[in-house]
């Protein structure tokens, strides 16, 4: 790589007062990070164009070579497959006299002469900057085909060559490169060899912010980027605050296991925010030191009242904030001069109602005195190892080990509503609101660390830092799952999302496969957010991809198979020997294979044996159980012979990811709660959310590497 070469090009450009560079020069600084291009050279006369096609060779392309035109066809400058002198010089004429009238204005340097390659299939590789996650490489089909298809995946640059590679099979494309019809495979390796160096490129000089190799020819041997397009930014590149994970995790255990609390603008009066933080802390139980403030009050809820931070007379590690957005500022550097060094802010009124300047003086001033904000615009955060309840909104002290982050207090009402409904248990709640300063990447490496937390799970309408958010959940998910549902996915959306938090929320593909590369299971709906952490707590990790449906209702059996491919789940092929153990349980009319059908008409007992073999048989990995309603098998009893042949193996050591779909009336609903009751996930009238949450279990088991363990 001639890393001096590509800067001396880029410095000159940028002397120019350029944005766009010519093909010419992209295609230089392409090959001095070895990327193959077309041989070229650049004619300013029709003599010229003659005498380099014929150095080079024909047939050969001619393109209009000029810093302002950077759509060639639309103007009319672009000629290919010219085999002779006469054709070059009509098309160097055609092509300069296309380009003056379609741009007066444009400085042209000239008609680009270059080798035209064989015919090929064609795909894109191209480089970019985007806002929340900085350098990101993307692959799909090229030529017309990006624009018409959109058949395109991304990741964040830089990439690897084996990641590459993944990339090229994530798209809808991929057969078609891979051959169809007898035609070869392309040259996967030179392909991915290129997006490897290209991601390099961009990662070397920021200032490079779109990279564009379209069309690249990809033939069995070899690949050539045919066409090359860079543009520059003149912006100065944003820098976000990363403090190291060890200065984060010190930080968060301040805010979470705090041993003293302020309430600022804290109130005697009931229906005021301040009144309801300190009712809910002390009706929550915490056993810390709690010390409202207020420059009027002498006394709230037995506490005695301080007028200001420094009237406190112990060292205080959080200050819940309770008053007006205007005064925020000034508070901060209070609390920051008595060294307080979380400060949570509730109050509304900053960049989501467009007062940037206000929230952003917030930060600078937490900034200057080491001071880490949580929100603002949030309902606050509970903590149920330290009994903490510091929010205005409902109390809550049922512990469990799920952590759940919201931007939005009615997406963590609805968190607290379902968990305390569905005895869901939780480590934490935490709002996170505008995001001006804590963000989830905080939050990741707290509860990646925390013994108190074994699932994390985020609804998330923007990140502010999104490289940051990676590289946290690329460590973190290894040991422990993250579960992300995007709001903001669509463009109607992301519009509301603006208007809600002032978040920018950013292009969705990018978020999808940047959530892929990092292991983080991705929920498209609140309630699956909400099942997928619920069912994680209760699901061993299974011992590998052999999923097995036991059902008494072949309908249901068929949803439940479109679910496992929704899903990603294989639906193993039984041997025979273990077709022919199930057909001892089963009537003749009723089906083996995978489903097992047992039909509908079958007692209890047949469900037994069907489940217990299936149990005990090591070659299936995973059960999914499908019941129907009827009198013979009432859905209590078909609950209790499901509890009663799970226990007897996991007494046996034997303890695989079990999930159960139930159809009928509405006792199944009691036997649900039963199952659930036994850690077996159950669900009354649907078929799909049994699957969907084995699915999320497979997801981050595989990203993982834990299958098998």
């Amino acid at each position: 790589m001639e890393k001096e070469k590509v800067k001396q090009i880029l410095d000159k450009v940028k002397a120019d007062n350029r944005h766009l560079l010519t093909e010419l020069e992209t295609k230089e600084i392409c090959m001095a990070y070895d990327i193959p291009v077309p041989t070229q050279k650049v004619a300013k006369t029709p003599e010229e164009a003659i005498e380099f096609a014929r150095e080079i060779g024909y047939p050969v392309v001619l393109k209009i070579h000029s810093p302002d035109i950077t759509h060639k066809t639309d103007a009319g400058g672009v000629k290919v497959s010219l085999k002779s002198e006469t054709e070059v010089k009509s098309a160097f004429d055609e092509i300069m006299t296309n380009a003056k009238k379609y741009d007066p204005k444009a400085d042209i340097l000239g008609v680009l002469v270059q080798s035209m390659a064989p015919e090929a299939r064609e795909v894109i590789i191209g480089g970019a900057t985007d806002p929340t996650f900085g350098k990101t490489i993307m692959f799909g089909l090229g030529g017309v085909f990006v624009e018409q298809f959109k058949d395109v995946t991304f990741r964040l640059a830089p990439v690897s060559k084996s990641e590459a590679l993944e990339m090229m099979q994530e798209i809808k494309g991929y057969p078609i490169l891979k051959g169809v019809r007898g035609e070869p495979s392309i040259d996967f390796d030179a392909i991915a060899s290129i997006a490897e160096k290209a991601s390099q490129l961009v990662m070397d000089f920021p200032e490079i912010t779109e990279l564009d190799l379209n069309p690249i020819f990809a033939f069995e041997k070899g690949a050539t980027a045919v066409d090359a397009r860079a543009i520059l930014t003149t912006d100065e590149l944003k820098e976000f605050y990363r403090p190291p994970p060890e200065e984060i995790i010190r930080q968060m255990n301040r805010i979470f296991h705090p041993k003293s609390v302020a309430v600022i603008g804290a109130s005697s009066k009931p229906g005021k925010i301040g009144y309801s933080v300190v009712k809910n802390m002390t009706d929550g139980g915490y056993k810390g030191k709690i010390y409202p403030v207020h420059p009027k009050e002498e006394e709230i809820l037995g506490y005695k009242c301080y007028k200001n931070i420094k009237e406190v007379p112990d060292k205080v590690d959080v200050a819940v904030f309770c008053i007006p957005a205007k005064f925020v500022p000034g508070v901060i550097a209070e609390i920051g001069e008595a060294g307080v060094q979380g400060g949570i802010l509730i109050p509304s009124g900053f960049a989501e109602v467009g007062k940037q300047d206000l929230q952003d003086e917030a930060v600078r001033v937490a900034r200057k005195y080491g001071v880490r904000l949580m929100g603002p615009n949030i309902y606050g955060y509970y903590y149920t190892p330290e009994d903490l309840c510091a929010t205005f909104c409902t109390p809550y002290t049922e512990r469990g080990v799920v952590a759940l982050s919201s931007q939005s207090g009615g997406v963590g009402m609805a968190i607290i509503g379902f968990s305390r409904s569905k005895k869901m248990g939780v480590s934490a709640i935490v709002g996170l609101g505008n995001k001006c300063d804590l963000d989830e990447d905080d939050l990741i490496y707290f509860f990646g660390q925390d013994p108190n937390t074994q699932i994390f799970a985020m609804h998330v309408e923007d990140l502010k830092d999104g490289r940051s958010f990676f590289e946290a959940a690329k460590k973190v998910s290894k040991e422990k799952p993250l579960l992300v549902l995007k709001a903001g996915r669509t463009e109607l959306g992301a519009r509301a999302a603006t208007s809600h938090t002032g978040a920018m929320a950013g292009v969705d593909p990018i978020y999808e496969a940047v959530f892929k590369q990092c292991g983080v299971i991705r929920a498209y709906a609140l309630n699956d957010l909400l099942e997928f952490a619920r069912a994680l707590q209760m699901l061993p990790i299974p011992k590998g991809e052999n999923v097995l449906i036991v059902t008494g209702a072949g309908g249901s059996g068929v949803l439940l198979s479109d679910a496992c491919v929704d899903n990603d789940l294989k639906l193993m092929t039984l041997d025979p020997d273990l077709d022919e153990a199930f057909r001892e349980f089963i009537p003749p009319f009723g089906a083996t294979g995978n489903p097992v059908d047992i039909t509908g008409g079958q007692p209890p007992e047949t469900y037994k044996s069907t489940i217990e073999l299936a149990l005990n048989d090591p070659r299936v990995h995973s059960i999914i159980l499908g019941y129907w309603h009827t009198i013979i098998t009432p859905p209590m009893a078909f609950a209790r012979v499901v509890g009663e042949a799970v226990e007897e193996a996991r007494a046996k050591g034997i303890n695989k990811p079990v999930v159960a779909s139930l159809v009928g009336d509405v006792e199944v609903e009691e036997a649900c709660k039963y199952l659930e009751e036994r850690d077996i996930p159950a669900y009354p009238y649907t078929t799909e959310t049994p699957v969907a949450v084995l699915g999320a279990v497979y997801k981050w088991a595989r990203a993982a590497g834990k299958i098998g363990e």
